[in-house]
């Protein structure tokens, strides 16, 4: 997530298979930089970071479900209990949210009293549990985390958190600073951004995505605030197979 770049454009894709982009419809000009986003119960829920909200879209208007001044709002997700939980990347907490939009108190350490550290971005599992990740603070030590909650509810929250420290030396192999697409379960690059664009600005991959038929779409915060936004299309062995186009210098995040 790039803060310095707020005035964002919200975005949808429709598309007529998983070949072809049919068009791409604007449904919010006016979004701050609007990231992680979510469709549930027939809605789009997604965040503006620059406005610390968490929007709806009904599929005819945008309205705000959720707002906290301070949170820095990047990411959202509904839990099987029916709340909400939103990632404040700014006041280092998990926020809670009714699924009539009051807050709850939030939850800002894990079980073993560790405070988190930029929590950016949800995954949920198939049993109900939650995944994300801490970016971690800027300076000499890259302390970034992955934590997961094993069991939400209304009342208490188990997160855990593994924390990744070591020096931060310039050309750090960490995803942000040099490109690459890492697969978890063999732990390799799988994908190096910049060598599909030899010569053209650096690409700062971020939303990631993949659809039934195995190709993986991956947004990028912008190479240029000048230059169009696009999401690369590659296949499971990592070709770029097309981009997408869209009227925005940024993709961090996307949802099918």
């Amino acid at each position: 997530m790039i803060k310095r770049h707020l005035l964002g454009t919200m975005f949808a894709l429709i598309l007529t298979s998983f070949t072809h982009a049919a068009n791409v419809k604007a449904i919010n000009d006016d979004a701050w930089l609007a990231e992680g986003l979510i469709w549930y119960q027939d809605k789009l829920f997604y965040v503006e970071h620059g406005r610390g909200s968490v929007d709806v879209w009904d599929g005819k208007k945008n309205a705000i479900f959720w707002k906290m001044d301070g949170c820095g709002p990047s990411a959202v997700l509904p839990t099987t209990t029916g709340e909400f939980l939103v990632t404040c990347y700014d006041n280092n907490t998990i926020g809670r949210i009714f699924a009539d939009g009051k807050s709850l108190p939030a939850y800002d350490k894990d079980t073993d009293g560790n405070p988190f550290s930029g929590p950016n971005d949800f995954a949920p599992d198939k049993d109900g549990g939650i995944y994300f990740t801490g970016s971690g603070k800027g300076g000499p030590l890259i302390d970034a985390a992955t934590c997961t909650t094993p069991m939400v509810s209304s009342s208490r929250t188990t997160a855990r958190c593994s924390i990744w420290s070591r020096p931060r030396t310039t050309g750090s192999s960490s995803s942000s600073m040099s490109s690459p697409i890492t697969p978890l379960n063999n732990r390799r690059v799988f994908l190096r951004l910049d060598d599909l664009f030899p010569n053209q600005p650096h690409i700062w991959p971020d939303g990631i995505k993949m659809d039934k038929a195995g190709e993986m779409y991956i947004g990028q915060s912008p190479r240029s605030l000048g230059a169009p936004g696009k999401i690369l299309v590659v296949d499971e062995g990592g070709k770029l197979r097309r981009t997408l186009s869209v009227p925005s210098p940024s993709v961090p995040n996307f949802a099918f």
